[in-house]
């Protein structure tokens, strides 16, 4: 069964149509990427998928209608990183973790504290876990976001589904390699993962598959591979880019410089 489906989705605000895909099916433990120009639909298909912003047509998550999910019964089986986190009070970077449980009510302390452990562990933040989340730096907060996505799906046994809204904007080259290591670990765990990216590097290292959004519509779903090249690049960015293979891996780079060079 398909984590995703998606039939006839569109989403208007006032007389703008923002995003429209007339069908997407996503499999379980599918790493997907979500590229495109800005203002071309990103973002406002995640908002769609978690039911923030009203969107015709059909949205099945699980096999059940977005619709009919109980919040607190979706929220143990997704979680969801938005572009922005606005979190202002003077909580540890433990309690901020934390609060990624707060779908699992009732379970014991002993294995919310094991949640949250496993996470700082795996995103290296254990050093910072009594540091006041106002004054970590950006990409430190974003991290922490992250980790908090992380134990909020951390033990669940039914297939679970995680969306990232820019994950790594704010991080320097080791963190963003840390962080989608973490997405594309959860993938391989069976996680459905689908991430709004524009680093298109990265983009070809981790992703299985690229859905590429381009004035609120869908212009290219496949491969990373059959996606990066000149023509299907101009296509999408309307920039010149030069694409090569990278000698270890095989997998596309690819490079822009000045246009007048």
């Amino acid at each position: 069964m398909p984590t995703i489906e998606i039939d006839d989705l569109r989403v208007v605000r006032g007389d703008r149509v923002l995003a429209q895909l007339p069908r997407l099916s996503v499999a379980a433990g599918e790493f997907m990427a979500l590229i495109g120009p800005n203002g071309a639909g990103k973002s406002t298909v995640v908002k769609a998928l978690t039911g923030e912003w009203p969107a015709q047509g059909t949205v099945r998550l699980f096999g059940q209608s977005l619709a009919q999910w109980p919040r607190q019964a979706l929220a143990r089986r997704m979680a969801v990183m938005p572009q922005q986190s606005h979190l202002n009070f003077d909580f540890t970077v433990t309690e901020v973790v934390a609060m990624g449980r707060l779908p699992h009510r009732g379970e014991s302390a002993h294995r919310t504290r094991q949640a949250v452990e496993a996470s700082l562990h795996a995103l290296a933040l254990a050093p910072l876990a009594n540091r006041r989340f106002t004054t970590l730096s950006g990409g430190e907060r974003q991290r922490v976001q992250f980790a908090r996505v992380m134990a909020q799906l951390w033990g669940v046994q039914e297939h679970t589904l995680l969306l990232l809204d820019e994950p790594t904007s704010a991080l320097d080259l080791a963190q963003q390699q840390a962080v989608l290591d973490q997405a594309w670990h959860l993938a391989r765990a069976g996680t459905t993962v689908v991430a709004v990216m524009h680093d298109l590097n990265m983009v070809s290292r981790y992703a299985q598959r690229v859905l590429v959004m381009r004035a609120a519509e869908s212009v290219f779903d496949g491969a990373p591979a059959n996606f990066m090249a000149r023509d299907t690049i101009r296509n999408a960015f309307g920039v010149e880019a030069d694409v090569e293979m990278a000698a270890g891996d095989r997998l596309p780079v690819v490079l822009i410089g000045p246009k007048d060079r």
